[in-house]
């Protein structure tokens, strides 16, 4: 759920840029039939049995031969010596193959098999529960969960590591990251999970940010994504009784909201938009106006793009500005309710909360263009198996266990005594359980139409996003500098298309 977590994290695939042509192609893993043990054998030769010296020397006479006049042979008892023989030949046959068939098998799955599991966010107390269960259904399997830091160049060093044969089989990565793991992510096995199934199970921004060519690469535990995050005691005091649902119902309850001083220098901003060195997930919010505005990252020099970052700019410069750099951090400036409003993923709303419990928060959809569909822009975490491991279908079986319903309403329920409330969960089926939890309800209703861009703040990938972003922070501190908006976009344009190019983004 998490980004920079006391809490959990958050988006952008390759589908969303417009149906891309495939990153790169990996065969998928498929069960390997255990070896016949049996291949190759022949049927043991029987000896031929050998009357005994009693047999032999028996005292009884054997019959005369009827023409002699003796009584005739018992063709009845040799019949059924004959048919008990033939029976129990093949009940010794069967059980020798059924030794082999099932003897094998047993012996293939009791195989100690030992998997390590890189996760983020998630301490490995709230995991422990569910590893144990699973331990206790397959005791041959030993899970090994450790909790990394992704400032630690986490990326990087799950890349270098699993090259070098020492890396995680199971590892969680965000998921604008796929065109960054092409080296090293497992496709999703059919045998576990087929497409069918999986796009049935998740929401479309999975199957979105997921799919290369016609596999899947990943299993998500949570959906996530920006929501607009506003201080009901604020609203309550400007008069305003619900959450503006686009965009020019925004501007006028920030109107009503923005509180300044005689010298016209803020006290109480009505919303943290304008800015890029003050304002949390500003290139997240950028993104979200301009794909409302009907613009598109790889199109930073076309009109849609120019007009969406006039209109972000305008929050924040004179003559009226609602937000400037004299504010503190946006995070920081709502939890002093210094503003009103912030858009940002929801795991902030537990970090907020944790800061000021007493803060009355409320959160709800992000604003959209007025008769536009409702859309906002993802920013989730999702977990992958490793290419080089030795037991991809073991690692593949446990994170299916984990996205059962029932397991994942278990590891909610876990992150919830940790913490406000778990990661929102990417099931479909389970969206009823959290679409009116004040908190969370958002994202399960924002859930089907989620798009993604990789320009998202605080993955730490030291790559795709994190170069994107500085692109964009330029541009906008440009403008402030005299630049215009059309100067600035197309400098920042000629950096984007080298990152898209390097990660083969088309």
């Amino acid at each position: 759920m998490d980004n920079n977590k006391t809490n959990s994290g958050g988006n952008q695939s390759p589908d969303d840029f417009e149906q891309p042509k495939p990153i790169f192609e990996s065969v998928p893993v498929e069960e390997t039939p255990a070896e016949n043990p049996s291949a190759g054998m022949q049927p043991e030769e029987l000896a031929p049995e050998v009357a005994t010296s009693d047999e032999a020397f028996s005292s009884a006479p054997p019959p005369m031969p009827p023409e002699f006049g003796g009584p005739p042979a018992d063709d009845n008892k040799t019949k059924y010596i004959i048919i008990g023989g033939a029976v129990l030949f093949f009940i010794i046959i069967l059980v020798i193959l059924l030794r082999l068939i099932f003897g094998g098998k047993k012996e293939v799955a009791t195989q100690p098999v030992v998997l390590s599991y890189w996760g983020l966010w998630e301490d490995t107390a709230v995991f422990k529960p569910l590893i144990d269960e699973y331990q206790k259904k397959y005791p041959n399997v030993t899970i090994n969960y450790e909790k990394w830091n992704p400032q630690d160049d986490y990326r990087q060093k799950l890349i270098a590591r699993s090259k070098n044969g020492k890396g995680p089989d199971i590892f969680r990565f965000h998921n604008t990251w796929l065109p960054q793991l092409n080296e090293i992510a497992a496709p999703l096995p059919a045998s576990i999970m087929t497409n069918d199934e999986f796009e049935k199970t998740f929401y479309p921004i999975h199957a979105q940010d997921l799919k290369v060519d016609t596999y899947y690469y990943g299993l998500p535990l949570e959906i996530d994504g920006l929501v607009l995050i506003y201080n009901d005691t604020l609203f309550a005091n400007a008069g305003i009784n619900k959450a503006p649902s686009n965009w020019d119902e925004l501007i006028n309850d920030v109107e009503k909201l923005t509180v300044k001083d005689k010298d016209g220098k803020l006290i109480t901003s009505g919303v943290a938009i304008g800015t890029a060195g003050n304002v949390e997930h500003f290139s997240e919010i950028f993104g979200l106006m301009l794909r409302q505005n009907g613009g598109d990252m790889k199109s930073l020099n076309q009109q849609e793009a120019v007009q969406t970052l006039e209109v972000y700019r305008k929050f924040a410069e004179p003559p009226n500005p609602f937000w400037d750099e004299t504010m503190p951090n946006s995070i920081t400036a709502f939890i002093q309710e210094k503003v009103a409003m912030i858009l940002a993923p929801s795991w902030q709303v537990a970090v907020i909360k944790t800061a000021n419990p007493d803060l009355k928060i409320k959160v709800a959809e992000v604003p959209n263009v007025p008769g536009a569909e409702n859309i906002s822009m993802a920013n989730y975490w999702v977990e992958g198996v490793s290419k080089v491991s030795k037991n991809q279908l073991e690692a593949w079986k446990f994170l299916r266990f984990l996205v059962e319903k029932e397991n994942m309403t278990k590891l909610y329920e876990l992150q919830s005594k940790t913490r406000l409330f778990g990661e929102p969960y990417s099931r479909i089926d389970l969206a009823d359980k959290l679409d009116k939890d004040p908190y969370v309800g958002a994202v399960i209703r924002q859930g089907k139409n989620y798009f993604s861009y990789p320009m998202v703040t605080r993955t730490y990938d030291s790559g795709l996003n994190d170069q994107i972003v500085n692109y964009l922070r330029d541009a906008i501190n440009a403008t402030e500098n005299g630049v215009s908006y059309q100067e600035a976009l197309q400098t920042a344009k000629k950096g984007i298309d080298t990152v898209l190019d390097t990660y083969k983004i088309k």
